[in-house]
């Protein structure tokens, strides 16, 4: 017998994102369930964000403290990596949710553990693991946030090879003496960072020129440098063809296009997302299994007034931040339809209009040296027809650079559209880069005009001076 439960809003997945789009609604006065399959907390807290950053923790404490006299002497050992490991294994909670859970059940949203699919207009079937069905009908809206995953190539041997995807990477409980990297965007970058400085020999496989191919040049080239300077193999231009693994056991090996082979002992594909959405019900309102969602500004399915896609899914920025962002718009959104109030969704800026993910997505890299960006590199505002000047500064020039690490090396770049005098993009690379983008991203967003950025005094001696350095060299 299916159980039937009707509550304001549906939310299937429960990661940070249908977590933050029911709380929202909760906030709103709504009440709200949600669905998940796996763990609550979702791949973020899991298999990507937060065990990622904290193998790499070390990775880049030690990175800074042998650019440090006085220090450098104490840290010429390799990392500990069992305490490494551990360290991992607490901030995922040992990949048990209950935390989670008690955030959830905390806010008064309903959690239902199992498989929810479509079942219609504002229905929600849900499988359970105990074999159990319930049907769960939404009065105002039903928001996906499934998420992506990562994606195996369609090559020759790469099944039977039983590869590593970002989750093995992340959670691993041993370090390959050997480790084979095909794709060198974010998770191959930050994942070669992390393993050749606990003890793995890495081979990053590049298929254009550089890594981080949708950043700035200077980023790559820079993590490049710094990568090969730490003992790893950074192969450019390499395209895998083919693996080779019989058994899954033992060794891999991968053919490239050239003809090469190269070896090892375990073989990660970081080479792109597809979204979960194959097995979503999708066809049952209309949509195809298995595709991207497109969405409004608001982040609802155009032509389904009732149904949101919120996150990776939509395919419009695949960071965990911009996805919560997102589901503070679609949150508010949902609310405001829920109650007929007027939406502000033709304010670009408003807060039922996600802009932020289009014109103004940041993101901090966790290599070493550290990248951070935010909007539109040169490249991309040259493509949507902006009439821009990029100012490049070296980050290293200035004393607080010089005070943070002895030789520092960085640069950073902002990108000015010339017609409106407006930030369009920044990106810094060097050491402590990261923790350096809000600012950049507060003047992209806020569009605050360079003259005004003129009057924000970088405090003296930091590595934020850079900016007025910036300014000085485009104001000539």
């Amino acid at each position: 017998m299916t159980e039937a439960m009707e509550y304001d809003v549906v939310v299937v997945g429960a990661g940070p994102v249908g977590e933050n789009v029911a709380d929202r609604a909760r906030a709103a006065g709504l009440s709200a369930a949600i669905v998940e399959s796996e763990l609550v907390g979702g791949e973020c807290s899991y298999w990507a964000c937060m065990p990622s950053k904290a193998l790499l923790r070390p990775v880049i404490a030690r990175a800074d403290a042998r650019r440090i006299p006085g220090l450098r002497a104490a840290v010429q050992g390799p990392l500990d990596v069992p305490a490494a490991l551990a360290h991992r294994d607490e901030f995922t909670s040992h990949w048990k949710d209950d935390g989670q859970v008690s955030w959830v059940e905390g806010t008064g949203t309903a959690l239902y553990r199992g498989h929810g699919r479509l079942a219609g207009p504002k229905q929600v079937s849900v499988s359970g693991k105990d074999g159990g069905e319930v049907l769960l009908t939404a009065r105002h809206a039903v928001a996906v946030c499934t998420g992506s995953r990562a994606v195996v190539p369609d090559l020759p041997g790469a099944a039977e090879a039983r590869p590593w995807t970002s989750r093995e990477a992340t959670s691993s409980q041993r370090v390959p003496g050997r480790l084979v990297i095909v794709g060198a965007g974010v998770v191959g970058s930050e994942m070669a960072t992390a393993y050749q400085a606990l003890g793995s020999q890495v081979t990053l496989l590049v298929r254009g020129d550089r890594p981080l191919p949708g950043m700035e040049p200077f980023a790559g080239e820079l993590v490049a440098d710094a990568l090969t300077e730490a003992g790893a193999v950074v192969r450019t231009n390499s395209s895998a063809v083919a693996v080779k693994r019989p058994g899954g056991e033992g060794p891999v090996t991968v053919v490239l296009a050239s003809g090469e082979r190269v070896e090892g002992d375990e073989l990660l594909f970081a080479t792109g997302r597809a979204p979960r959405s194959d097995d979503l019900g999708l066809e049952t309102v209309g949509l195809t299994p298995g595709a991207w969602l497109d969405v409004d500004e608001s982040l609802r399915v155009p032509g389904h007034d009732w149904l949101y896609a919120v996150g990776d899914v939509n395919h419009r920025a695949l960071l965990t931040h911009q996805g919560k962002y997102q589901a503070r718009i679609a949150g508010a959104a949902i609310a405001a339809r829920a109650q007929g109030v007027p939406l502000l969704e033709t304010d670009r800026w408003g807060m039922h209009a996600a802009t932020a993910d289009r014109l103004a997505v940041s993101q901090a890299v966790f290599t070493d040296p550290e990248v951070g960006s935010v909007g539109l590199t040169l490249a991309q505002a040259e493509r949507e027809g902006l009439r821009v000047r990029a100012v490049d500064q070296d980050m290293g020039a200035v004393a607080g650079a010089a005070l943070y690490a002895e030789g520092y090396t960085g640069r950073a770049r902002m990108v000015v559209d010339l017609d409106r005098e407006v930030l369009v993009g920044v990106t810094f690379a060097g050491p402590g880069a990261g923790e350096m983008i809000h600012s950049a991203s507060i003047a992209v967003a806020g569009e605050v005009p360079v003259e005004r950025l003129w009057h924000a005094v970088p405090a003296y001696p930091t590595i934020s001076e850079v900016w007025l350095r910036l300014l000085e060299a485009y104001r000539g």
